[in-house]
């Protein structure tokens, strides 16, 4: 056999065994978000994605699967939700320089066992109408008598609340944080339910004044032909500018700790924080990317800059429990 058909023959053998690399992915986060950003890595790598979704019970799945378990990577929201992960001992650390430097040290885990892709601010929504809007808004102030029967939220025990009392805990310890929820629950117009958008609505009903809801949120129902009408009621207003900044929350990625396909799968989380996929991230889904300097969607410059809380959420994590633990207590929900 010549040299040549030796050099094609090699060639073919890498192509295919490029062509048969994949990762498998358990995803909490929407097809639509997802499926146009791993299309394109596919194309420029050419490692399939296999994507299951599933909005909860993702670590419970894990468990079950044990070391059998075909998935790769985790997709989801949250860093409760993350720590659930890692406290499960179900992911395994990865070290990577792409993600230190595309990535700001106060959302990754600094062992690597979690990543953040996207960022989003807990807002403060005020009705345009009752209240206008409210530039120097605290998180703080939605204790004040002033705003009695006019706030409505999600469940205090939803990820996205407990990850906010969680904030105020470690920046005001227990004392002040107790304090503050049972204010807040005297201020509630009807007792916590639904989702975000959920309390957007009421305010558009005038069933209550203010609430607390994910800044990508505003973008998504201005965009909802069914929605425009409570988004365009409203204001989004980013709370504590003035001090500490607001509280901010990520969507994030792990590496699962039985993963059979590691190397893969570890360019695929690469790929996730590089300009062109975080660009649809924030394009798609109206999220902050969590790479400096990679451009806003049009809609979400428009809301304007804002402080983030620099804390870490590794020391946010870390009152979860205690969180918890206050929100039963005050019995916020009931």
């Amino acid at each position: 056999m010549g040299w040549r058909h030796l050099v094609s023959l090699s060639l073919l053998l890498v192509f295919q065994t490029q062509a048969a690399e994949e990762v498998n992915v358990y995803s909490a986060r929407q097809a639509h978000l997802i499926e146009p950003i791993v299309r394109q890595f596919t194309e420029q790598s050419g490692i399939k994605v296999n994507l299951v979704y599933a909005e909860d019970g993702l670590a419970e799945r894990l468990k079950r699967e044990g070391r059998l378990t075909p998935a790769d990577l985790v997709l989801t929201v949250d860093i409760s939700r993350l720590m659930e992960l890692v406290d499960a001992d179900l992911v395994q650390p990865v070290r990577s320089p792409s993600l230190e430097q595309a990535i700001p040290a106060q959302y990754r885990d600094p062992e690597g066992k979690w990543f953040a892709l996207t960022t989003r601010v807990r807002g403060i929504y005020s009705s345009k109408e009752r209240l206008g809007q409210l530039s120097s808004i605290r998180y703080e102030d939605l204790a004040d008598s002033k705003y009695k029967g006019r706030i409505c939220t999600r469940s205090g025990k939803h990820q996205y609340n407990v990850a906010l009392v969680a904030s105020m805990l470690a920046h005001q310890g227990e004392a002040k944080t107790r304090q503050w929820l049972e204010g807040v629950k005297a201020n509630l117009a009807r007792k916590p339910q639904g989702n975000d958008r959920d309390q957007v609505k009421a305010i558009k009903e005038g069933v209550c004044d203010l609430s607390l809801g994910n800044s990508y949120y505003y973008g998504n129902m201005l965009e909802d032909a069914n929605q425009k009408s409570w988004a365009e009621a409203v204001y989004l207003n980013f709370p504590n500018q003035a001090d500490r900044g607001a509280h901010v929350n990520v969507s994030g990625v792990v590496m699962t700790k039985y993963a059979k396909h590691p190397e893969a799968a570890q360019r695929l989380m690469e790929y996730l924080v590089g300009d062109q996929a975080q660009q649809l991230y924030a394009e798609l889904n109206k999220e902050y990317p969590v790479k400096s300097g990679v451009a806003l969607s049009p809609l979400v410059a428009s809301w304007g800059q804002y402080r983030a809380d620099d804390l870490s959420l590794v020391t946010i994590a870390k009152h979860r429990t205690q969180a918890m633990k206050l929100l039963d207590e005050v019995k916020f929900d009931l």
